[in-house]
């Protein structure tokens, strides 16, 4: 299992790209490898404001359906538009062309709240 050490974590699976103040985020390897065959990613909330923790979007794979919940509080300033014809970046390349939003976060405090690879690599076992 992948996880590079540069990045941040959540508990729901997610990897975060801190640079500056925008944050880059996608599934983990492992979210992927349970998730399965992915089919489609959908996020609707490009341009929107949304709290740490709220749904921004959701990846479906052959048997099922997953949200996707914001690692920080923040703006969606980007979709990986690339997603809507190859959803299966998200399996072959997760932390590279797998990407799914960016976001311009407003409260840096959290992101001493996110994982380091250690701790995300104690919870996923």
């Amino acid at each position: 299992m992948n996880i590079p050490q540069k990045l941040k974590y959540t508990k729901d699976h997610e990897w975060i790209k801190i640079e500056g103040d925008v944050a880059t985020v996608g599934i983990t390897d492992f979210a992927q490898g349970e998730l399965g065959d992915i089919v489609y990613v959908e996020v609707e909330t490009v341009d929107e404001t949304l709290d740490r923790e709220e749904v921004f979007g959701t990846v479906e794979a052959v048997k099922t359906v997953s949200d996707l919940f914001l690692p920080l509080t923040g703006e969606i300033i980007e979709f990986n538009e690339t997603l809507e014809d190859e959803p299966e970046l998200v399996n072959s390349d997760p932390y590279g062309k797998g990407w799914m939003v960016k976001i311009k976060f407003s409260e840096a405090s959290e992101v001493e709240d996110l994982l380091d690879a250690a701790a995300y690599k104690e919870l996923v076992g």
